[in-house]
C-alpha cells in the first residue's frame, strides 16, 4: 500500500518532533551541568574548552546509549534515531555530540527541525510519549 502524500516521514515510527523551544532549554540545562562538572578541574575563565569536552562527552554517553541526557529528561525529549526510533548507538552519539560542540550546526534546521548534527547522526529530537 503506498504512503499518501500528507503522511509524515516521521510517521512509521511514531515521533513527534520537538520544538526548538524544549529542545534550547534542554541544552542550556545541559550546558549549565557540564559547567559546573568542568569547573571542578578546570576555571571556565582559563579552559573554556573543558566545559565543551564534558557536553560532547555527556551527550555522547547518555543520547548515545539512552537517548536522553539530563536536561531532555526534564524537558520530557529524547534524541531517537531516524526514522525508525531506537537508540543511537555511541558512534552516532558522537558524530552528533561533537557536532553540537560546534554550535553552528545546531541552529542550520531543514524543515522538520533537525540540525545539520541531526542529520549526519540519522536522529531526530522528539517528544517524549506519554505514560
Amino acid at each position: 500500500m503506498a504512503a499518501s502524500v500528507n503522511e509524515s516521514p516521521l510517521a512509521p515510527a511514531g515521533l513527534e518532533p520537538a520544538g526548538l523551544g524544549p529542545r534550547l532549554a534542554a541544552l542550556v540545562i545541559d550546558w549549565v551541568l557540564c559547567l559546573l562538572v568542568a569547573s571542578l578541574y578546570a576555571s571556565p575563565n582559563e579552559k573554556p574548552w573543558a566545559a565543551v569536552l564534558v557536553l560532547v562527552v555527556v551527550n555522547t554517553f547518555f543520547a548515545g546509549l539512552f537517548g536522553q541526557t539530563p536536561g531532555m529528561r526534564l524537558l520530557r525529549i529524547r534524541c531517537a534515531s531516524y526514522p525508525d526510533g531506537g537508540v543511537l548507538g555511541l558512534r552516532r552519539g558522537l558524530i552528533r555530540a561533537v557536532l553540537l560542540g560546534l554550535f553552528i550546526p545546531a541552529m542550520i534546521l531543514n524543515s522538520q527541525g533537525r540540525g545539520v548534527h541531526d542529520r549526519a547522526a540519522h536522529s531526530i529530537m522528539a517528544t517524549q510519549p506519554r505514560r
